[in-house]
């Protein structure tokens, strides 16, 4: 019994751990786009931590059925993702979008269910459409008022940090209509994230096991000039 109470327990800090984490794009101009996982205010992982992801990460443009490839770097990875044509304000040619729901293999929670994290990010305010499952969105082209959809419909109510240029962060709450205001006073970059649990549509198998909760994290990158 005793060794069930600290798996139980173990099991619900990876979990927690699971939450704290986020996956998020940097990009600077039209060079390559980076992917860093670990604490977008803080340090984050290199070495293994970081390679083991580039079986089970999708980057893309609007197009999630043709990836970019990724290179494994010792603190990111890096992926060569084609122009749009499309300037925006972060001065990139365009946004660029992640997936990885495996990150972490799915856990049970305290309730029994069986949950997968999910992890969507994107670079770049240019694109005003929501494409993933989670996603906060500019209301217009390099503006500073995003929307923040779940399933293309908007979140009211919900939190989101935000995280400036010198790594001091901010939560804020979306208001009736899931938009905030981000107080864009530096240059540099800035970094949105947000979180939400729901239900998977219809049966899901993630890393081989079916899932009935799932737990999204969703990221923003854009940079200030």
């Amino acid at each position: 019994m005793f060794k069930q109470s600290l798996l139980a327990l173990a099991l619900s800090a990876a979990a927690i751990g699971a939450q704290a984490h986020q996956l998020w794009l940097e990009r600077d101009a039209s060079g390559p786009v980076r992917v860093y996982v670990g604490d977008a205010d803080s340090a984050h992982d290199s070495g293994e931590e970081v390679a083991k992801l580039a079986a089970t990460t999708q980057v893309f443009t609007t197009d999630r059925a043709q990836p970019a490839k990724l290179v494994v770097k010792p603190d990111h990875l890096e992926a060569a993702v084609a122009d749009t044509g499309a300037t925006g304000a972060t001065g990139g040619t365009g946004d660029v979008r992640l997936v990885n729901d495996q990150v972490w293999k799915p856990w049970k929670t305290k309730e029994g269910h069986t949950k997968a994290a999910v992890f969507n990010a994107r670079a770049g305010r240019t694109d005003t459409h929501a494409v993933l499952d989670y996603e906060l969105v500019p209301v217009k082209a390099g503006g500073d008022t995003f929307t923040l959809f779940f399933r293309g419909q908007p979140v009211a109510d919900k939190a989101v940090t935000v995280i400036n240029p010198e790594k001091w962060s901010k939560h804020f709450k979306t208001d009736k209509a899931g938009r905030i205001d981000v107080p864009v006073k530096e240059k540099g970059r800035y970094i949105l994230v947000s979180a939400h649990d729901a239900d998977p549509v219809g049966e899901l198998e993630i890393a081989g096991q079916k899932v009935q909760k799932l737990g999204y994290t969703a990221t923003l990158s854009f940079v200030a000039r």
